[in-house]
């Protein structure tokens, strides 16, 4: 094998491993941040991180959500956490599957010890319906939840918000079609459920008309299913919020990068330690 080829195949070996070398050197990032935030909290720290990462030869970033895979390893997480220990939850996800957020949130009320849900920058949909199931919810100043109303997938048309469903059919009355009407059926059945499952993970926790209150305002179709719903409000809603997200938190979304590009970078800024001018 002459020098030229010796060098095409170390650098094609190069290509292949370093990214996955890279990608468990994060891994191994990760674990050391979550057993010294364990240490310090005395609690057991789960992580719902879904983010694009770019993993493989190609580099090709994966875009996440909740899914039944989540749900099954946090339902084991859970399950293996002695009923003496709290839980620590981080979130980070635009949402995902209600069967799933649901399983997830339905294991976390049901945690003997005090569960405490993290965002650091935001939970939506059915990051939001887990939230609701904490104990705690620990926010940002600047981080948000967002409405749980349901999405109806209509063929050709996507998601579409239930709620806005069942107005139409109902302004449209007998003029409506049958495929509107039978998707108005369908949405007021699952406003109803998520009603239900929102108002089931607060009851304990809430005064019942609070958790009627806020159950309804989050699955009525009130806000676009985008709204921010940010600290401030939430505190305002009655949700049990506070601010004080530890720093090893922080630390551990940026061992979760979004993946490169060979574009100029969107955000660029020379980076201070906190306290620094």
């Amino acid at each position: 094998m002459d020098y030229g080829s010796l060098i095409f195949w170390l650098f094609l070996i190069w290509a292949f491993l370093w990214p996955q070398m890279r990608y468990q050197m994060l891994v191994n990032a990760r674990l050391g941040l979550i057993k010294k935030l364990q240490k310090k909290r005395k609690s057991r720290v789960i992580l719902l991180v879904h983010r694009q990462e770019q993993i493989g030869f190609f580099g090709i970033p994966i875009v996440k959500f909740i899914n039944i895979e989540d749900s099954e390893a946090i339902l084991r997480a859970i399950r293996t956490t002695p009923d003496d220990t709290p839980i620590d939850l981080i979130i980070h996800t635009p949402g995902g599957l209600v069967l799933a957020a649901a399983q997830i949130a339905y294991a976390l009320k049901d945690h003997p010890a005090k569960t405490t849900v993290i965002v650091p920058h935001y939970a939506m949909s059915g990051g939001t319906l887990i939230a609701l199931a904490a104990d705690e919810i620990v926010m940002d100043p600047h981080a948000v939840l967002g409405p749980v109303d349901p999405q109806i997938q209509v063929p050709n048309m996507g998601a579409l918000p239930g709620p806005s469903i069942v107005k139409v059919a109902e302004e449209k009355g007998k003029d409506a079609s049958d495929n509107i009407l039978i998707l108005a059926d369908v949405s007021r059945k699952a406003i109803e459920q998520v009603n239900n499952l929102v108002y089931e993970l607060l009851r304990d926790r809430y005064p019942e008309e609070k958790a009627k209150e806020i159950a309804h305002l989050l699955t009525s179709g009130k806000w676009t299913h985008d709204y921010p719903i940010t600290y401030k409000e939430a505190k305002e809603l009655g949700l049990h919020v506070k601010s004080d997200v530890p720093e090893e938190v922080y630390e551990l979304m940026e061992l979760y990068p979004q993946p490169t590009s060979m574009l100029r970078p969107s955000v660029e800024y020379i980076p201070n330690h906190r306290g620094e001018s």
